[in-house]
Order: structure tokens, then sequence, then C-alpha cells
């Protein structure tokens, strides 16, 4: 820069002016590049937080023949599930934590054992806002179930700047895909018209311009609208690799696609009746042969993918769902078996179904419920198919970063000028009661406000709310002569609800148990009133023990919900003549409004089981102690630490699918190995 303009943009700094852009290049540039990709909140350096991995549950079909352990696969307990060896990963939360997470923490250590991430496919979001909410099918009529807040909130982060703010979402986490992706590993990401030529700069930047290896157009007949600009009819995936030295299967029958016979060239038929083509090098006269039976490797156009249709079979109805071809040929290409596979936008799970059909390992994140629900279900599917056929599979944990992920956040928003964990305490309580819109109390030991005439308690933040704490809290109402009390938590203790509720009522107190949503950590839905607390749900189930052979039947017997997401009255003023479906206070209600404005409604939900898509058993649930990973800051040392809690081991489950609606509610007979007290 010349001295004049250093002077002109010292002054700029001082008078607090907008800077010229052309300075933004000359300030930032390197004299070995000639070109300098900047957009508004552009971050060089990726998170580098770690959260220890919460197990939710470990989910393992029972095996037909038990094994005591074989060299190519791993041992299994007597009820047939795996027992060592690589547990693949679903993993629900944000994926900027996740990767963060993976990539500085303990797992680590695992991902490197298993030879280190060889393939990374994603497919993120392209400015969709409905990949959050799906649809709820019941008695022929369809209820919008809408993305949560939380799941808003991230919409919002990815497009509310515009592109600006996306390509900060993305930047960071291909920073942190980079750094997870082993030497001889590759990245493929598939995007359309909308972020095509931003993510390719974005992958130029991080991977290297050197390491892009080929643009993949993926051409479909099916979708697209033809008009005035001609039809869209393709996607475009993105090839890059780590280094030079990667993974590719060109000739894989995976890989491979059907070769075309040239209409220059002859066709031949050989002895056994095989058609060919020959052609001649002009250099060194030697003839090959190019048999029309044999696959070829693809061109950079693919077009012997098709998009799912309506009719398709593995069609599970989620909005970005790709097939499984496109997923088969990327992994059979730059992964050998037993190879780690993951997707950090998991979509509907095709990425992990197709891996573990094609023997490798997988971890598989997203953020959206919906993505996860289906994913599982999904994934239990190809766990019973292969299991069916009698070929090896793995089982899968479905994780996420709990109470590690809420203390992240409140670390993040209460006050750095105090470090007493009293002090804290107290700022965690006043976040609650303002996200609950309730009055701080003062003077008492365990109710912390009030709300229209109701004393309110603030859980805490990393353990369930327990009946002992009910009953102290019963204790100091009724001290006090009160005699409703909202208790608000992350977590409530297994079986507290309804029966210790019912028998507070019935001693004089009405305790509401409502849960604290995650949108009490982000300022935006708490100032504008769109933090939710739902009362805690509950299942009643009934068992059947037969005391002779040690066994148990499980029954689902009631399912209640509260659960509220429109509003009724204010649908039916706003809404024209038509009909809608809404869900509020526990029921789906369809409503009809005629042309003379005359509105009706109908209950959808007839019955309890209404509500139930997917429930699970495990019949011994504190056989399994759950054992996280903690790294020492200071000497990086990893130890296994007991949170206190079990592992949910999913054991036996029923769930709902688009070709088999039906429920089963009575459980397989489990057998135990001895009496006991069993939870």
């Amino acid at each position: 820069m010349t001295q004049q303009e250093k002077d002109h943009l010292i002054h700029l700094i001082k008078t607090n002016q907008k800077l010229p852009k052309h300075y933004i290049y000359q300030l930032f540039n390197d004299n070995d590049e000639d070109v300098y990709l900047f957009w508004n909140g552009r971050k060089e350096t990726p998170t580098n937080i770690v959260l220890p991995f919460h197990s939710i549950e470990h989910i393992d079909v029972p095996r037909k023949e038990k094994q005591t352990g074989t060299t190519d696969m791993f041992a299994t307990d007597y009820r047939g599930r795996q027992l060592k060896g690589w547990t693949n990963k679903l993993i629900w939360g944000d994926n900027k934590l996740i990767l963060s997470s993976l990539a500085n923490g303990p797992l680590r250590q695992d991902i490197e054992q298993q030879g280190g991430l060889k393939l990374i496919y994603i497919d993120p979001p392209f400015a969709v806002g409905s990949d959050f909410g799906f649809n709820i099918e019941i008695h022929g009529e369809t209820a919008e179930k809408k993305q949560s807040v939380i799941e808003e909130i991230a919409y919002r982060d990815t497009w509310g700047k515009g592109i600006s703010s996306y390509l900060t979402m993305m930047y960071e986490r291909l920073q942190l895909m980079y750094n997870l992706l082993a030497p001889d590993g590759s990245i493929y990401v598939h995007c359309d018209w909308r972020v095509n030529s931003y993510l390719r700069l974005l992958l130029d930047d991080v991977f290297g311009k050197g390491n892009f290896l080929n643009e993949i157009v993926w051409c479909y007949s099916i979708g697209g609208k033809g008009n005035t600009k001609f039809g869209r009819k393709h996607d475009t995936i993105l090839f890059y690799s780590q280094t030079e030295n990667y993974i590719f299967n060109g000739t894989d029958k995976d890989v491979t696609t059907q070769r075309k016979p040239n209409s220059h060239m002859r066709l031949k038929v050989d002895k056994d009746g095989r058609e060919y083509q020959e052609k001649t090098d002009r250099k060194s006269g030697k003839v090959y042969k190019y048999y029309v039976d044999e696959g070829k490797i693809p061109e950079d156009y693919w077009i012997d993918i098709e998009q799912l249709n309506r009719e398709d079979s593995e069609r599970i109805d989620y909005p970005t769902q790709k097939p499984e071809e496109l997923l088969r040929r990327i992994i059979a290409a730059s992964t050998n078996s037993g190879d780690l596979v993951a997707d950090f936008f998991c979509g509907s799970g095709t990425t992990a179904a197709v891996a573990e059909k094609l023997g490798r390992r997988w971890i598989t994140t997203d953020l959206g419920r919906f993505s996860i629900h289906t994913a599982r279900k999904r994934l239990i599917g190809v766990q019973r198919e292969m299991e069916a056929t009698g070929k090896g599979f793995r089982a899968f944990e479905l994780l996420n970063l709990g109470k590690y992920e809420r203390r992240f956040f409140i670390t993040e928003l209460l006050s750095t000028d105090t470090t007493a964990q009293e002090a804290k305490e107290e700022q965690y309580i006043d976040l609650i009661l303002s996200a609950y819109r309730a009055k701080r109390l003062q003077g008492h030991s365990l109710l912390h406000g009030s709300k229209l005439g109701r004393l309110i308690h603030v859980g805490p933040l990393d353990v369930p709310v327990t009946q002992n704490r009910l009953s102290d809290i019963f204790d100091e109402c009724i001290e006090h002569q009160y005699t409703q009390v909202d208790v608000l938590g992350f977590e409530f203790e297994m079986g507290l609800a309804p029966h210790y509720v019912q028998e507070l009522k019935e001693r004089g107190l009405t305790v509401n148990l409502k849960y604290i949503p995650k949108e009490v950590f982000d300022k935006r839905a708490t100032d504008k009133g769109q933090a939710r607390f739902y009362d805690v749900a509950y299942l009643d189930a009934k068992t059947k023990v037969d005391a002779k052979t040690q066994s148990l039947e499980v029954t689902l017997s009631n399912f209640v919900t509260n659960y509220t997401q429109d509003d009724l009255e204010e649908t039916q003023q706003n809404m024209r003549a038509g009909s809608k479906v809404i869900i509020e206070n526990g029921q789906i209600i369809k409503i009809e409004k005629d042309k003379n404005g005359i509105t009706t409604r109908e209950v959808l939900t007839k019955n309890w089981y209404d509500w139930i898509d997917y429930w699970a058993i495990d019949f011994n649930y504190e056989d399994k102690k759950e054992i996280i990973k903690k790294q020492d800051p200071a000497t990086n040392e990893v130890t296994d630490v007991w949170t206190g809690n079990y592992l949910f081991e999913n054991e036996w489950q029923s769930f709902r699918t688009k070709r088999n609606p039906s429920l089963e509610f009575t459980s397989v007979a489990h057998t135990y190995a001895k009496s006991g007290r069993y939870k």
C-alpha cells in the first residue's frame, strides 16, 4: 500500500467509517496467492471445543447364531449381541460441536485405530427451510409436524444473512472435516445450482486446488421443472481428496456402468455367444476387445442412476432422500471393505444404510430429530435384513452431547465476571425463569419463582429431577401452604410420572412436570417467547411374568401427551374455505370450513396409540453402565468415567414403516438367566 492509502485507511478507522472493499484484499494479501476468498463473517480458525459424547441407546438385533468370536467380525453375548469391536455411530446434535469433539477429543483415537476416516459424503441443505419438518399420516389425513425452534434457529443461522452466513457455516465445518479425513481419504459434496459455485471455491480454499479430482454431474429424468430457462435435471457432486494418494476402485462392480456399443464399430460375437467390439491401437498395432456385457468406469456425468419415484420400495418420504445406488457407487469407489465412512448431514440415513450393506463402518450425524428417528428405524431395518440373510452386521449406538452440550451453552451465555459456583447457579435459574416468563421468588430453598399463582422449581442442569427432589419440594410447599407447583427439568427420573405425581396430588399438591427446551439457550427465541415448555409425556406398560420359565412379556397400554404446536381458535379465524390439520393439546384435529364460513372439527387421534410410531425395550436396564471417555486438556490423558447412568440396550423394538404401518403392542417373551429384580 502507498503511504497515501495507509493515511486514508487510518483516517477511516479513526472516524469509524466503512472501509472500501478493495482494502480488504490489500490488508490480507499474501504474496504467494493472487486471489483471496472473503465474505462477511469469515473465521480463519474453526472451534476446537471438546465435549464428551453421551450414549442414549445401543442398538443390535440379536443374531440367529450366537458367536463366541470370529477373526473377521466380533464376539457376541448369549443374546447374540455384539460385545467388542467398532460400534457404528448415529449422533444427534449440532455437527459443528460434533465435528470439533471428534477431531479434538478422545474418540479421535478410536477413529485412527480403524484406519482413519476414508470417505466423507455430505448432502448439506440448499436453503430448504423444510429440511427439519415432516408429515404425519393418520387415518388418511396428513398433519405437518413443524420443525422445532432449535431447528428453526439453525436454519436462520444458516441463511439469516443470505449466502454469507451459509458460507460461514460450511467453511468451519469443511475445515473440521479436512482435519478428520485420512491421508488416503476423499470427500464428496453433493449440491445443486443454488450453492455449487460457492462450495467449489470453499473446497478449493480448504482442500487445495491440487486436490480437486472432479465435478460429477448426476443427471436424472424425474423432478425438475421445464420452463423458459430449460428444465433443471441434474445435481453436482464435488469430489476432492485429502492428498494425491487417495483410494479409487474404478473397476469395482458397484462402481462400473454398462458399456454401450460404439455405433462406428462392428459388433462381433465370440464362440461363447458374447458380443464384443475390437479397437486397434494405431501406434502399437495391439488389438483390444471390449465386451458389451462388461462394465466400464463411468465418466463424470452419471445418467444411469435415477431419482427415487413415488413407488420406489426404498422411498421413505424424507424430503432430501437420495437413491442407495448413488451412494453405493461413491462408497465402493473410494473405500475398501471395513473402511470408515462418515456423513455429517445424515438426512434419512442413506449413507449409513449403504455403508452397512457394503461392509463398511460408519459415523453419521444430524441436528433434526426427525432425521435421527427416521435413520434409526431405517438402520434397524438394515440389521434385520442382514440378519435374515445370514450376513454380518455391526451394532450401532445413538449418541448426543446431552448435558455436556447444555453445559457448553450455559457457559457461553453466563457472565464471565464470576467464577463462584453459587453465582453461576443463580444466573442459570434466572435464565430459565426468564424463558418461562416467570418472576423470581426470594426466601425459599427449592422454590425459585412464580407464574400466575403457581410456584416454580428449576431442576438441575446435569442430572434428572428425582423422586427425592419432588419429595423435598412437596415438604416446602406444604410448609408454606402452596398447592400448585411447576417443576421444570431437562430430564426426569424413569418412572416418576404419573404415579408419584398422582400420589402428591392426593396429599394436597398439584405438580406439573415440564421439559426445559433447548431453545432457552438462544436469546432470540426467548425474547420472542418461542421457548415452549411441554408437559412430560408418559407411557404405561403392563408386564406378564412366568415364574417357571423366568420369562417376561411387556404390553404397551397407554400414552399421554399434551403436545401443542398450533392454536385452534386462531387457525379457525384465519383460514379460508377448505381443510387444515393441526396439533393442539395432545390431539391431531382436522378443521373444515365451507364457503359459508361454517367450521367443523374432527379429532383424528382416536386412540392413544395413534401417537406411537416406535417403542423399544431394555429388559435389564441396569446391567450396563454408561462409560464416557474424558480427556485431560493439560495432559491429553484419556480416562473412562462412569456417568452414574446406565446404557439403554435396545433389545426389542416395534415401529411403523411406510410399507408396514401396523405396530406390535406386546413384546416377545424375554427369558432371564437367573431370578431377581430387574428394571
